[in-house]
This record gives structure tokens, sequence and C-alpha cells, in this order.
């Protein structure tokens, strides 16, 4: 008989749309121990998922994927179920959550620390991540979600600060430092870089640190009593998906919206092609407020397409399964998903 579990270590990497989460996520990765086995469980705002398309599997890591709303209110009980079936056929050293940006960490620590999992789980320091550039915007700081995530970090990574200028990063530095409780570090991540010995340092989450959960999301949260509490539903979840692939043709399209955002994505078949240059001009007309992020079969090979902040990356990507396509932006400002839809057709290439 196994052991019981006890006290695994989960890190929480926080922060609002397009802080470059999964880039840091991925940094913190190359540098796991070799004697460790990890878990990373990637929520995604958008229901088409591809966060966890940047992550490739292997013995010593389980990357498990839950998009289609906030873990800390839509999926908290999907949370809950995946966790326990993750944790007990696992058995993992140290457990990563990278929550939805417009995620709340407190309604997620409540689940962490809820019946089931408290005893298994140790909740380390909350890091949030934050582009300085962001500040520059008042209604970021506005923003409830946004600013709660920061109050309640016990360690906040400064991003994109190779893209901001000198004072910016010091005034994202002096906001923060009149934010209480105070935080136990702040670091500059350019690219994401951020030192494993922040992670294996890091003591508890601090409790006086608990912001109070937002009442959005406290709304969201009773909204989804009606789901499954149990791995059943994880499974069936699992199984509807595999059942609804795309076919060459016929992409399949997601659209969702709560928390004041909305989401629209596609899914195409692994045999389609796109033509990179087409698709790139394209998508480069967007609005440039949107959030786009995609994993694409081109013929330049499978690219990663990531705009966050109107900063555009492009990078290669081991992902086979099938062509993803995912735009977030508040409720209302998303583009007519018919008229879209047409014209990603024709960036695509004839065989």
């Amino acid at each position: 008989m196994s052991a019981p579990l006890s006290a695994i270590p989960v890190h929480l990497i926080t922060g609002f749309l397009g802080s470059g989460k999964s880039s840091l996520t991925r940094r913190l990765i190359e540098q796991k121990p070799a004697e460790e086995r990890w878990a990373v469980v990637i929520n995604e705002f958008g229901r088409v998922g591809i966060d966890q398309a940047m992550f490739e599997e292997r013995d010593d890591l389980v990357v498990k994927g839950l998009p289609g709303g906030c873990l800390c209110c839509q999926l908290a009980f999907v949370l809950q179920a995946s966790l326990v079936n993750l944790l007990h056929r696992h058995r993992p050293d140290r457990l990563i959550i990278e929550p939805s940006g417009l995620g709340h960490p407190a309604g997620l620590i409540e689940v962490l620390r809820g019946e089931g999992l408290a005893e298994a789980l140790a909740v380390r320091d909350v890091i949030t991540l934050l582009d300085p550039r962001r500040l520059d915007d008042p209604r970021a700081r506005a923003h409830e979600t946004f600013r709660d995530q920061l109050v309640m970090a016990d360690g906040v990574a400064l991003t994109m600060t190779d893209l901001a200028t000198p004072a910016q990063v010091q005034a994202a530095k002096d906001w923060l430092g009149e934010l209480w409780p105070q935080k136990r570090w702040i670091r500059e991540t350019p690219h994401g870089d951020l030192s494993f010995a922040v992670l294996h340092e890091g003591g508890l989450h601090a409790v006086g640190a608990q912001a109070p959960a937002s009442p959005i999301h406290r709304a969201a949260r009773e909204g989804a009593l009606h789901l499954e509490q149990d791995s059943e539903y994880d499974a069936a979840q699992e199984a509807m998906t595999a059942a609804q692939e795309p076919v060459p043709g016929r992409p399949i399209r997601d659209e969702g919206a709560s928390l004041g955002h909305a989401t629209l994505g596609w899914r195409w078949h692994a045999q389609e092609v796109f033509d990179l240059d087409r698709l790139s001009a394209l998508l480069g007309e967007l609005p440039a407020a949107l959030r786009v992020k995609g994993v694409l079969h081109t013929a330049d090979g499978w690219k990663l397409y990531n705009r966050a902040a109107g900063a555009v990356t492009l990078s290669g990507t081991a992902w086979r399964r099938d062509s993803r396509l995912e735009l977030i932006g508040e409720a209302g400002r998303l583009p007519d998903a018919e008229v879209l839809e047409a014209r990603l057709a024709g960036c695509l290439i004839d065989r």
C-alpha cells in the first residue's frame, strides 16, 4: 500500500492575461531537479486549450490542461476532482498550478486547503507576474482581479522588463512597495527567467495576505454547483473532448463569455496547413487589445503564435495533434465569428 500523500509543495503562478505565466513556468521546468517528478496544471479562460501545447510531457513531468473557465469559480469542483485523481495516479514531488489570467487566487486557495486536499498539499509562495507597462493603463489599476492577484502575492515577478522603460520598471516597484502585506521579494524576470531557488527556498503562503474572494467570482462559482464533484466528471469531459475532433474542411469553433470577457477559438485537423505569411497578416489586423494565441500547422512547420500587449512571438512547438487559435477580449469587443472564420479558411493552403 502506498504511503499517504503529505505536504506536497504547491506553487501558484498567477498574473493577468498576457503577463507571461507559461513562459515563466517553462523556464522553471528547465531547472527541475532530476530526482523530482512535477505535475503542472494549466487553466485557460478560453475553451480551446492552447497553453498546454507549450509543454511536452515526459516520465518526470505530467501536464494537465483545464480550459474553459476559471479554476477559482466555474471549474473549482473540476479542479478538486482532477487533483485528487492526478495526485494518487502520479504522486508528484511538486505541483505547479497556473490559473487563468482572470482567476482570483482566493477561491483557488480555498479549494487547495479544503477537504480531501489540505493534508496532501502545502501551498507555498503565491507568485504573481506583472508586466510593468500595464500600470500605464488606469483601468488595470482599478480592475479588482488584477489588483487582488498582486495583493495576495508573496512574491512578484516583473515580466517583459526588456520591453519596458527603466521608468516603467521603477514605477512598478514603487507601486508594489505601497501594497500591504509587503512582498517577500520583487524580481525582474525578462523572458520568464526566474530561478528555481525562489520556489525551493520559499515559505508557506502568508495567511495574512488572503484577500476576500471576489463577488463576481463567488457568483460564478455558485452558478457552477451543478457540475459533478468526482473523478467521473473529469473522465467524461476528456472523453467528450476526444469525440469532438475536427475533420478536414470542418473546423470546430468554441465561444464563451464570463467575468466581463469573451473568448472565440477554433480547432482544425492536423492535416490542414496554413500559409504563415497570410495568416500572420490577418492576425496582425485584429484589434491590438485582443489577446491572441495559437498553435498552428503551417507550410513553415508547426508554430506557436503568441500576442500579448501588442507584442508578437513566433516559435516552434512539438505539438502535432491539431491546429488551435484563441482570441480573448472584453465582452462585445471580439470580431464577428463567421466573418473571421471565412478569412481564416482563406489562409489555408489547398492540397
